[in-house]
């Protein structure tokens, strides 16, 4: 197999899917607008007064459910990048040292661009190209989306009809997050604490497995207050909410730092797709919003788009082969 793929994402289901066609044979490149691996499952780490904090400001843990999934989250544990974190659920993992590291073992060995914004796609001559910010790439025989709903619709709109009207009907829910750091453990008992006001889900991120450093914690602003305060500043939103978590304790400490990331496009809307493949144009689409808005849904989903186009490239051949 010697076809060339392109993807646009360079999270879960893009790089699962790329590693299925790079294994197959395929050459594939990935684009990505973020600067190092992770997308929703990204790790921020800060240094304040000598101390190291991380925080996992996306997904908090992923849950392998699937018999396939479960075998990839055992072969990280086995080299120490996985680990249960029994604080979020029975069924509950972590990325070690922290979120983004199973996201960077996805992208070993892979043709990954970082910092590449494409900002459209052309098809022509049977071949499709891309338009970044800093030039264009191209050739390329296949095209695969593994992004947001959102941002499928809106490259996909002028090139596949039927695949853009099945983003807009995907719609995805916003989450503020908020990270804190405190120069000491805070006195309480649980690492997980879920429904308090605005915030849906409040952790000590430096209780995972695995993890060192300062007093680290993250809150998850409920979709609800997160659609209702999307356009207030990241300032704004760090303090609000760090008085809600911190009345809600009863307690008086300040963090030594405080920061807000707005995830716009944070939960997908669930599908049953699984994947998208349009074997006359080339294109398709993988990403958690074709299943349900969880990491290992992501991962299937890459996973199942490559089978679907490895499949018609091999009926291609055989095609071929009988015509010759």
């Amino acid at each position: 197999m010697s076809n060339s793929v392109a993807i646009v994402g360079a999270g879960v289901s893009g790089l699962a899917c790329a590693q299925i066609l790079h294994d197959q044979g395929c050459r594939v490149t990935l684009f990505d607008k973020g600067r190092r691996a992770g997308g929703r499952a990204s790790t921020r780490e800060q240094l304040i007064d000598g101390a190291r904090y991380r925080f996992d400001f996306g997904a908090q843990y992923f849950t392998p459910r699937h018999p396939d999934f479960a075998a990839q989250a055992q072969a990280w544990a086995q080299r120490g990048l996985a680990a249960p974190w029994p604080a979020a659920g029975a069924d509950a993992w972590v990325g070690v040292p922290d979120m983004a590291a199973v996201v960077a073992d996805l992208a070993r060995g892979l043709e990954v661009h970082w910092s590449s914004h494409v900002q459209s796609i052309a098809r022509r001559a049977g071949s499709w190209t891309l338009t970044l910010t800093e030039g264009s790439a191209g050739p390329f025989d296949a095209l695969v989306l593994a992004m947001p709903a959102e941002q499928v619709a809106a490259l996909a709109g002028a090139q596949d009809f039927m695949l853009a009207r099945r983003a807009v009907q995907s719609p995805s829910r916003p989450c503020w997050a908020v990270m804190l750091a405190f120069s000491a453990p805070l006195p309480v008992e649980a690492d997980v604490l879920r429904d308090i006001g605005p915030i849906a889900w409040a952790a000590r991120d430096s209780a995972k497995p695995g993890r060192d450093g300062g007093e680290a914690w993250v809150l998850h602003a409920s979709s609800a207050w997160s659609v209702a305060n999307l356009d207030l500043t990241a300032e704004a939103v760090a303090e609000h909410l760090r008085i809600a978590f911190m009345t809600h304790l009863g307690l008086m400490s300040q963090p030594v730092g405080s920061r807000a990331h707005r995830w716009r496009y944070a939960l997908s809307s669930p599908g049953s797709d699984g994947a998208y493949w349009n074997a006359q144009l080339g294109l398709g689409a993988c990403g958690d919003w074709l299943l349900a808005p969880r990491l290992e849904c992501a991962w299937l989903s890459g996973r199942l788009l490559a089978g679907r186009i490895a499949e018609d490239v091999a009926q291609q051949g055989v095609r071929a082969a009988s015509q010759g």
